[in-house]
């Protein structure tokens, strides 16, 4: 691609009323280069080293969407099949690119698809429903086990993911009581986690981790021990606060708070406070850092804003871009 361009997902109809879409934005200019028809693209995800994104359909019928990747950086539907789930809200591939994990947060379900070597999905391994579960994100962890928020259980899933995929020995991670975790991230040996239901902001450190053949091992590898090091407030004076989206970036973590609309900031790994800033719009559900700017998409007030960073921290929204119901920035080389 000439420039670095972003795709955006979300839940209201293209230009053209065809359908919610996906729409592509040239982030320096935001320039608005394309909109793609998919059904319901809460989040996106693209393959490591081919030219394709992922995108679920979060529907009562979930999906999941596979599309090549043009030089321009457009579009095209390769292929669609269910998500084995409702509502899948997240979606993430793993760094060989040989496997796709789905987050239902409808029916807590958790499905994890065979990528072949054109970027198409083969076999799927189903986790099925469990009362009150609702899995919120999937991510891979730098050991290679993949990783499920689950906001309805207050725990965090473990798969092992390998020839087949199969629950970790170890079970679940169990956090704390009536915190809903929705986002996480891994740094530097610690798993920073964002809880929706109680507000705050929490920081694991891992430990005693199982090797290939599940004895105890190298810490840190093939899950662990988690460790409670530091809680806090994600944001705001006291009121309403439902955090949603987390990332660490240059040793410092930043949380998306939705009721305050604004951007936290803390150092890691002892979530000291540096700063909270408003978001530039109503509701961020989901932000991206690229190019020493965030990225935030505010859902409620249909807007992208564009807050550039300072020493890490954000500064005022110099600009928003205009797309409905935002819910996903993927920014792209």
């Amino acid at each position: 691609m000439m420039a670095e361009v972003a795709y955006i997902g979300g839940y209201t109809p293209d230009t053209n009323g065809s359908g919610p879409g996906i729409t592509l934005v040239e982030l320096g200019s935001l320039a608005r280069l394309g909109e793609t028809a998919a059904s319901g693209p809460s989040f996106l995800a693209v393959h490591p080293t081919l030219p394709v994104l992922y995108a679920v359909g979060e529907s009562e019928r979930g999906t999941v969407c596979v599309f090549a990747r043009a030089g321009d950086g457009t579009l095209s539907p390769l292929a669609q099949r269910p998500s084995e789930g409702s509502a899948p809200c997240h979606l993430a591939v793993d760094p060989t690119g040989t496997r796709l994990a789905v987050a239902n947060y409808g029916d807590g379900t958790v499905s994890v698809h065979g990528i072949d070597g054109s970027g198409l999905l083969t076999d799927v391994w189903i986790f099925p429903y469990r009362e009150g579960a609702h899995a919120h994100q999937a991510v891979f962890g730098p050991d290679g086990v993949l990783y499920v928020s689950d906001l309805g259980s207050d725990e965090v899933r473990r798969y092992l993911v390998g020839d087949e995929v199969v629950p970790h020995p170890a079970g679940p991670v169990r956090l704390a009581s009536g915190m809903g975790p929705r986002h996480m991230a891994w740094s530097d040996g610690h798993w920073y986690v964002a809880g929706e239901l109680d507000g705050t902001v929490r920081v694991y450190e891992v430990s005693g981790g199982l090797d290939d053949s599940g004895a105890s091992g190298t810490p840190g590898v093939s899950g662990g021990e988690w460790r409670e090091v530091a809680a806090v407030p994600a944001g705001g004076t006291g009121g309403h606060n439902q955090p949603s989206h987390l990332e660490v970036s240059g040793g410092l973590v930043y949380v998306a708070n939705r009721g305050p609309d604004t951007i936290s900031v803390f150092a890691g790994p002892g979530l000291e406070p540096v700063a909270e800033v408003p978001c530039g719009g109503v509701w961020p559900r989901h932000f991206a850092i690229a190019d020493d700017r965030v990225y935030v998409a505010n859902q409620r007030s249909d807007g992208v804003a564009v807050l550039p960073l300072k020493g890490g921290v954000p500064q005022p929204a110099e600009e928003v871009f205009a797309v409905g119901t935002p819910s996903c920035v993927l920014p792209l080389p």
